[in-house]
């Protein structure tokens, strides 16, 4: 018996790994999105970043007397900063976890699932603690395909930085003397530069990764051909426990419908098909009630019984087929039936009790 993993997962499988939060999901690829937002978050709010700064930095020193600085109050002298730190980096990270959010839904949509946090004891064992120790001398391929993309992300990095700064050598040297307001903004434009060709090949990266994780994914969640057929069992049920549930339904139906049949009023019929056994007690209930119904062969036991028992057959196939897939077993027949019905309990009432037709 084979138990080699090459069937795609089942739907329930993938239901199941969704709730305890077993989804792929690429962290490079948001790290790299998260990077490139809050990078050109700050290079569009610099210039008012740079203006408050210098405000406060001017406003401070104005007004400082150093003969009253002291360790008591020298907070105080901080707030004014602490106030500008916070208007500024308080809308920009409010719109990273925006955004944080917005791309975790685009990857994996809603998911709400406290399973990943939930503890479990079975891996204190001291088998599951052994087996924990073991895999930490064990060569994992998957730990070395992560452990190779880190380094590749280094040298990337780093391969990038050193060829943006050697290729802008020349400008960094002309600025040797310069203003120092020309100088930074020089230097801003070319860091910027740099980090945004970091920040593309990051994304680059990410978009593969995200490919990969997908990959893993699936391959982890293939199936044998024996756990779908247990998955089925558990799921649907033992195809023999329900064959016998079903044998034993029909044993009670057909019992119920012994005692049920002989005291109807009429049995109305497909005439082969259907078969729906009507009793109308005015004590009992307000309508015609159906007390039995069953197609093919148990609309076949129905008529026997009928018959055996002198109740009516009328055959009438629109009223017998409306019946048996309106109306439940002992339900009342609904007001637009009672037409219907009547005319066939009436044409019962004046042909005679036991005539069969």
């Amino acid at each position: 018996m084979s138990f080699e993993r090459t069937e795609p997962a089942t739907p329930k499988r993938r239901s199941d790994a969704r709730n305890k939060g077993q989804i792929p999901k690429s962290a490079d690829f948001n790290s790299a999105v998260m990077l490139a937002i809050g990078t050109y978050l700050i290079a569009i709010f610099s210039p008012g970043i740079m203006t408050k700064f210098k405000s406060v930095t001017i406003e401070v020193f104005t007004n400082l007397n150093p003969s009253r600085v002291s360790m008591e109050n020298f907070h105080g002298y901080l707030m004014p900063y602490v106030y500008v730190t916070m208007s500024i980096l308080l809308p920009i990270l409010i719109t990273l976890m925006v955004c944080g959010i917005i791309l975790n839904y685009l990857q994996i949509g809603y998911l709400f699932t406290l399973e990943p946090i939930m503890p479990n004891f079975s891996k204190l064992s001291p088998m599951s603690m052994l087996n924990g120790l073991k895999k930490i001398f064990i060569i994992n391929p998957r730990s070395l395909v992560e452990l190779a993309k880190s380094f590749a992300k280094m040298l990337i990095v780093a391969g990038v930085a050193y060829f943006s700064i050697m290729s802008s050598k020349q400008d960094i040297l002309t600025l040797l003397g310069a203003d120092v307001e020309l100088a930074l903004g020089r230097v801003s434009g070319i860091i910027f530069k740099m980090i945004t060709q970091i920040i593309i090949i990051l994304i680059f990266l990410g978009i593969i990764d995200k490919k990969y994780q997908h990959y893993e994914f699936e391959k982890s969640m293939k199936m044998s051909k024996e756990e779908i057929k247990d998955e089925f069992k558990n799921s649907e049920g033992d195809p023999k426990i329900k064959s016998k549930i079903k044998s034993v339904q029909m044993q009670f139906a057909m019992q119920r419908m012994s005692s049920a049949v002989p005291k109807a009023d009429v049995v109305i019929t497909n005439p082969t098909h259907y078969a729906v056994a009507l009793k109308y007690d005015t004590s009992v209930a307000p309508a015609p009630q159906v007390v039995a119904k069953g197609v093919d062969f148990v609309a076949f036991k129905i008529k026997e019984i009928a018959k055996h028992n002198g109740v009516p057959i009328v055959e009438n196939k629109p009223l017998a087929r409306t019946l048996y897939k309106v109306v439940p077993l002992d339900g009342l027949i609904p007001a637009e039936l009672y037409v219907a019905v009547a005319e066939v309990l009436a044409y019962v009432y004046r042909t005679g009790k036991n005539r069969v037709k």
